[in-house]
């Protein structure tokens, strides 16, 4: 009944070695010692629980030898009821460590900055960009989730180039990482007289809101630039230079704010957009060196990766990267339905998980 001995030893043994490694290396510098914090919090966590089961399991076969000596009835029921509890517990128990294996992503609980731009496709990937802006803004309140818009870049028809939202609440990136890449939409554009069907892309990506322990910045690798910011067809133009453009010199990353009135709030929203972008290059070139997940071109517009494909038509939406196909492509982009893709995404992200880390043990 207990865990999994043939990896377990080997858990256990990275526990102790850890253990003394904190104890014993003080010096360690900041960055390592939290990467081994980490490490051994999950650690710890697998082999209380785990010492958990193997109490549970003395127990149950002590309460299964009793329940067969004993000769009175009226003990016997009572004995057995106990055994059934504690192979209830231990099955409950067993199940929560089968969560745990799976180390946690440190980002998950973050809010998130999402920039979705237009693709291949012209006018009608600037309108599936607006799409793609309700689906999350619902699911957003579906979720009991923030939203605001950091910038946005309109066009002619009512669509966007690009747009960045801001999405606050507790996991949000644990939801919503696995949007990052290419979206595809397949329909009839309004202004196609012929009744064919188009296809246009939009990238989206998903960046963890950055910590100030994050990313360090060096103020002198920064140029910023300020301007008048307008709003959509040039009306409501800012009568100062209120509009914040920050490059970070030596990656060449640049965001940009406009939303706010005031310069000083552009520019402290701009400086967060930065820290999330170089906290998502870090992210994407240490799964990259270990090898945990697929590499996602952040924030580049070159990602190769098809991700999802609407179909209007047929109201079929897929999703390539787990594989599952639904036929309420509306319900989908009015947001509540995305959680039925979200959640298969997270399963499936945990199982991967969860069979990385068992492999070191093996």
């Amino acid at each position: 009944m207990c865990a999994k001995i043939a990896y377990w030893d080997s858990i256990k043994q990275k526990y102790a070695e850890l253990s003394r490694a904190l104890t014993d290396a003080p010096s360690l510098d900041r960055a390592k010692r939290q990467v081994m914090q980490r490490e051994f919090s999950h650690l710890t966590q697998l082999v209380t629980k785990q010492e958990q089961l193997e109490l549970l399991h003395t127990q149950i076969a002590e309460i299964t030898q009793q329940v067969s000596a004993q000769t009175d009835p009226d003990l016997a029921h009572l004995f057995k009821e106990e055994q059934i509890a504690l192979e209830q517990r231990y099955a409950r128990e067993q199940q929560e460590l089968e969560q745990l294996i799976a180390p946690p992503d440190e980002h998950d609980e973050r809010s998130v900055f999402v920039e979705i731009r237009a693709g291949a496709g012209g006018q009608e990937a600037a309108l599936f960009v607006s799409d793609l802006l309700k689906m999350y803004t619902n699911y957003a309140l579906y979720k009991g989730w923030r939203v605001s818009i950091d910038s946005e870049s309109h066009t002619d028809l009512g669509g966007f180039r690009e747009i960045v939202l801001f999405i606050q609440g507790k996991g949000v990136f644990g939801h919503l990482k696995h949007e990052s890449g290419v979206h595809r939409v397949q329909r009839v554009p309004a202004t196609e007289g012929s009744g064919r069907v188009h296809t246009s892309t939009a990238t989206v990506a998903v960046l963890p809101e950055a910590q100030d322990v994050d990313v360090t910045i060096n103020p002198s690798d920064l140029r910023i630039d300020v301007y008048r910011a307008s709003g959509a067809g040039g009306q409501h133009v800012n009568t100062t230079d209120s509009a914040v453009r920050i490059t970070h010199i030596p990656t060449g990353v640049a965001v940009a704010c406009q939303e706010e009135r005031s310069q000083h709030k552009n520019k402290a929203k701009a400086m967060k957009m930065l820290q999330s972008r170089l906290l998502a290059t870090q992210i994407e070139k240490q799964q990259a060196q270990m090898s945990q997940m697929r590499k996602e071109q952040v924030g580049t517009g070159m990602r190769a990766e098809k991700v999802r494909t609407y179909n209007f038509p047929q109201n079929r939406i897929t999703d390539h990267q787990v594989d599952i196909t639904l036929q309420k492509l509306d319900m989908v982009m009015e947001g509540a339905a995305l959680d039925e893709i979200i959640q298969a995404l997270r399963v499936q992200a945990h199982e991967q998980r969860r069979m990385q880390f068992l492999a070191q043990f093996n």
